[in-house]
């Protein structure tokens, strides 16, 4: 490992910064939705609701990011399959507990993805996906440093099997491709980093794109939704119309804190998936440039941080989480923009919620953690100077010898 020097500080500023951003849409838009639950429910909660809740979610978002930034990596390396094997176990246990229609767990939707745990929820697809980044990095830089990479026993038949169970439990048993589609991208980012032989990488890519198609069509409700993408007789074109009516709305400027109209009810999941809408709505078309950009550069010096790590494993860690939160940004904003068919992701460190939240601000700690021991150079050209260098000491062996 190298030696330690200062964090990354745009990570981390922008980290906070994200987290303010949400609290304070939240703030705006949270008594609209008390009112909506309120209306709908018959239920009493009081104005500040959410944004107490959020402010729970933010504080303890801050807490695990300190953590994840103190504890060594070489502790944390060393729970990614035990936090896979939790994921999958509570994930499956779930399952059993919404067909005995259990109140621990909360269904929404004909999906059961979370345990209701007194006013608190738990999403078990989100272990997983920390789970995933450790164990997958960990993996293949053993193997890759054993010569195993393409080894099928070795290597092959582990990844197969840890990615394989987390897909099925989350798409096929919960049925969140959401979800799923942000584990494909940790999936295949991480193998295509990993230096894995090209043909075996779009073998890979083949069978998930196959098994991604095939869980589209047995799916009648996603197929519905695929088949009717961009036509009014669309069940998702209410709130695709008027997720587009909350960012025409909001013009350049947009209409100000408090003055949302789309957020009173006529968005469904104002708070949660349909945030940026909001967000466009209240801040205009400047306020979302403003968001994409700090995603966006967010996302750019993760990608740098992963370059400039020399340990192979540290590396993949990152790249597997620039996949993980580039597959939220991405997704959500182009289902908010019509770009592509309506699926339920949340935009990270913006959208209410607790579980995403917690475990997106862990993998960010970590990604923090590991920029303390980045180098001046890329990889590339360290490997290559390493080569170089070896090469020349080889050269000194044998003219001595020869001496």
């Amino acid at each position: 490992m190298m030696r330690k020097h200062k964090s990354d500080r745009v990570i981390g500023a922008l980290t906070v910064i994200l987290l303010g951003l949400g609290l304070i849409v939240i703030y705006a838009i949270g008594p609209m939705r008390v009112n909506v639950m309120n209306a709908a429910y018959g239920s009493d909660l009081g104005e500040n609701y959410f944004f107490f809740h959020q402010i729970m979610n933010v504080c303890l978002a801050i807490l695990v990011i300190i953590a994840a930034f103190k504890i060594p990596y070489a502790v944390v390396r060393k729970f990614g399959f035990a936090l896979i094997m939790a994921g999958l176990v509570l994930c499956g246990l779930l399952a059993l507990l919404a067909l005995v229609n259990s109140s621990l767990a909360k269904c929404e939707l004909g999906a059961c993805r979370w345990y209701n745990l007194g006013g608190l929820s738990l999403q078990p697809a989100e272990i997983l996906k920390l789970g995933l980044v450790l164990y997958l990095a960990s993996l293949m830089a053993t193997k890759k440093k054993e010569g195993k990479l393409g080894d099928l026993k070795e290597f092959w038949l582990p990844f197969g099997l840890v990615s394989g169970l987390s897909l099925l439990f989350v798409v096929v048993v919960q049925k969140d491709l959401g979800t799923g589609v942000s584990i494909m991208a940790i999936v295949l980012a991480m193998l295509f980093m990993s230096g894995v032989p090209m043909r075996y990488f779009v073998a890979t890519l083949a069978v998930v794109g196959t098994v991604g198609a095939l869980s589209i069509v047995v799916s009648p409700h996603r197929m519905e939704r695929l088949a009717t993408f961009g036509s009014e007789e669309s069940s998702d074109s209410y709130h695709i119309e008027n997720a587009m009516i909350a960012i025409g709305a909001g013009g350049f400027f947009g209409v100000g804190i408090g003055n949302s109209v789309q957020a009173t009810g006529y968005l469904p999941e104002s708070i949660n998936d349909s945030v940026f809408a909001v967000m466009g709505e209240t801040f205009g078309f400047m306020g979302l440039m403003g968001v994409v950009l700090c995603f966006a550069v967010l996302l750019m010096r993760l990608l740098r941080t992963a370059n400039y790590l020399h340990d192979e494993e540290q590396s993949l860690v990152v790249v597997g989480i620039f996949a993980w939160a580039a597959a939220h940004v991405v997704v959500n904003i182009a289902a908010m923009t019509g770009l592509i068919p309506l699926t339920g992701i949340t935009l990270p460190l913006l959208s209410y919620g607790g579980t995403s939240m917690l475990f997106t601000a862990a993998a960010l700690g970590l990604a923090l953690q590991l920029s303390c021991f980045t180098s001046r150079e890329p990889r590339k050209e360290v490997v290559a100077k390493r080569t170089e260098k070896v090469a020349r000491r080889r050269q000194e062996m044998t003219r001595r010898q020869q001496i």
